[in-house]
């Protein structure tokens, strides 16, 4: 059975939260709201689609000083490997983010990395201001701005065994949807607090490791080293 590593961008492929870090450098105005909003989501009281629209009400930064700005920082160095090992043994890579998609593109481009997918927010630039856009919100549990969960199932429906691979609380959703899990900081966390079933990681190296460990078990007719 093939596999689908749906991957998060920010903390995961990227060891940074760019879209933390944009945020940060180009706020302008009252940060206590945005500190207010940020408590708000990681209690549950909001879902990411509404933080980000409040957190781009504060941005003043034009697409050139954006995609500047991301360009100062690096990919996990072991994802090409992983994403090229896992490609050509027939399995799939999806990067699957809250973060905008200007600044992952790019950098997956300048990486070489072009013919992994991306789906993520957008960012419309016009006149200093910043305006989210999303365009894969679906209907499902209408908090996320991009539902990782939905694009679990949409994996799952294309006869993927998917695995969910990532760092954050927006990525609950996918790991709830998902048959696998590789995580890492608050979502190993909180996958811990649930007793969701997941596969602790440092790096892509951990995560390529538990790739052949899966396919290995799935060949076995069972799961990561059957």
């Amino acid at each position: 059975m093939p596999i689908a590593f749906l991957c998060d961008f920010d903390g995961t492929v990227s060891r940074a939260d760019i879209g933390a870090a944009l945020v940060r450098r180009f706020t302008t105005g009252d940060g206590a709201e945005l500190e207010r909003a940020l408590e708000r989501w990681r209690a549950g009281e909001m879902g990411h689609r509404e933080l980000t629209e409040i957190e781009c009400r504060h941005l003043s930064v034009s697409e050139e000083e954006a995609l500047a700005f991301a360009r100062g920082f690096a990919l996990d160095p072991h994802f090409a490997a992983f994403a090229g090992e896992a490609l050509a043994r027939g399995h799939g890579v999806l990067v699957a983010s809250e973060g905008f998609d200007f600044y992952i593109a790019d950098l997956l481009r300048r990486a070489g990395l072009e013919r992994v997918p991306v789906v993520a927010n957008r960012l419309r630039f016009a006149d200093g201001r910043a305006v989210p856009e999303f365009p894969y919100a679906g209907t499902s549990c209408g908090r996320c701005g991009n539902c990782k969960g939905a694009r679990a199932r949409e994996q799952r429906a294309r006869g993927y065994e998917v695995v969910m691979v990532g760092d954050g609380l927006s990525d609950r959703c996918g790991a709830l949807a998902a048959g696998h899990v590789v995580a890492r900081g608050e979502l190993l966390e909180w996958c811990r607090r649930e007793r969701v079933p997941a596969e602790p990681f440092a790096d892509f190296r951990d995560v390529a490791r538990y790739a052949r460990r899966l396919e290995a078990g799935l060949a076995a007719g069972g799961g990561p080293g059957a």
